[in-house]
């Protein structure tokens, strides 16, 4: 008997402007290092660095050599560009001065 088994996985990576997901077939045990290479990406994104990227499996985070399931997708996660708790206290802050007086809604009647 071959040990032809195969599994299907996808690797999906977004950028603004773009949006991939590629469906490949490996064998089991591939890792999400190895589905990610396989699949070409790394090519048509030339930003990636696994190095420092962050990838999951449906939005849980994961490390590169976890090996993958049938029906897993394999997720690269783009950094950052603000920290979320820094944005949500500079709203809290601007919130709060506009409830001390600090907007011009009452001198406009």
């Amino acid at each position: 008997m071959a040990s032809a088994e195969v599994i299907s996985v996808e690797v999906a990576y977004a950028t603004l402007e773009e949006q991939r997901i590629i469906s490949l077939e490996v064998v089991p045990g591939t890792t999400l290092r190895q589905a990610i290479e396989q699949s070409g990406i790394l090519e048509h994104f030339s930003e990636i660095d696994l190095g420092n990227a962050k990838v999951g499996i449906f939005g849980k985070l994961k490390k590169l050599d976890e090996a993958l399931h049938a029906g897993d997708r394999v997720e690269i996660y783009r950094p950052l560009i603000a920290d979320p708790k820094q944005v949500r206290k500079q709203r809290a802050a601007a919130g709060k001065a506009m409830k001390k007086g600090g907007g011009d809604l009452d001198s406009a009647q």
